[in-house]
């Protein structure tokens, strides 16, 4: 008897990750926005909820296939997530059997497309570079913080160091404090990077709201990005994360990030869960 226990009024989700940075993810293309900045919290609790990095909404759009909203794990808003939008995008092309789609998000429409070897590729946009729009209160490429980080916006700010090398970095720590910096008045994402050979970068991460992740699909596109301009690596580098490895490419309609995508369960919240927010 499948769903037999289930309340009525329960709210199915489903359970994704992209290289264990992972997502619960609710589709509310046919209803109301069932998402508070309370339920979000709840659920990432992974003792007494489901657990997750990142909740993405799945909405309907006007001008695209669908729409995406996220949440970090401690109820506020994201406005990008790159490993969500390939998970999301994977499965939106399976049930809209297409190749290719399209969807917004707060920072405007995205696209996402299926790539070689089961691999899923999405255009994250232009980098931000313009301290007002990251936002950032400084010089992005010259930011006066110690250890000289490039600050770049993804739809999100993120802080990049480059060190040499990132698997001795004090993640817990030093990304706890640098989300905070005055310097960032909405907080910042923390991505700690090394130069492990040509166009290859090893880069550990500190989210925004979420804290280690194992990783981060806007940091890697930002991590990337900075290390261009600082004359680190070319335009298309392989950023291995520590849950695996991603492509990222910058061209001229945007960074373009491929990578692997995994759709663990399927299930639903109870009533009683959701009665005691």
């Amino acid at each position: 008897m499948e769903n037999a226990s289930l309340p009525q009024s329960s709210l199915a989700f489903m359970k994704m990750h992209g290289l264990g940075n992972d997502f619960v993810v609710i589709d509310a293309r046919n209803g109301a926005d069932p998402v508070t900045p309370a339920l979000a919290e709840a659920l990432a609790d992974r003792h007494r909820g489901v657990g997750f990095d990142q909740l993405a909404l799945i909405g309907p759009s006007q001008e695209a296939d669908f729409h995406l909203k996220f949440y970090n794990s401690d109820g506020s808003l994201s406005g990008a997530c790159g490993n969500a939008s390939r998970c999301v995008s994977d499965w939106m092309m399976k049930e809209l059997g297409k190749d290719h789609v399209r969807f917004t998000t707060d920072r405007g429409q995205l696209e996402a497309k299926r790539a070689a070897n089961g691999l899923v590729s999405v255009n994250m946009g232009a980098p931000i570079l313009d301290a007002a729009m990251i936002p950032f209160d400084g010089d992005p490429q010259a930011t006066g913080i110690e250890g000289d980080p490039v600050a770049v916006g993804m739809g999100n700010p993120h802080c990049v160091f480059f060190v040499e090398d990132a698997e001795k970095v004090a993640l817990e720590s030093w990304g706890a404090e640098m989300e905070h910096h005055p310097g960032f008045p909405e907080r910042t994402n923390v991505e700690f990077a090394s130069v492990t050979g040509p166009d290859h970068l090893r880069m550990r991460v500190w989210e925004r709201g979420a804290g280690v992740t194992l990783a981060c699909g806007s940091g890697t596109c930002a991590t990337a990005v900075a290390a261009h301009l600082r004359g680190l690596t070319g335009r298309r580098v392989i950023v291995d994360v520590d849950g695996g490895r991603l492509e990222i490419d910058w061209r001229e309609d945007g960074v373009w990030m491929t990578g692997p995508t995994a759709f663990v369960f399927r299930a639903e919240l109870t009533s009683d869960f959701l009665g005691a927010l």
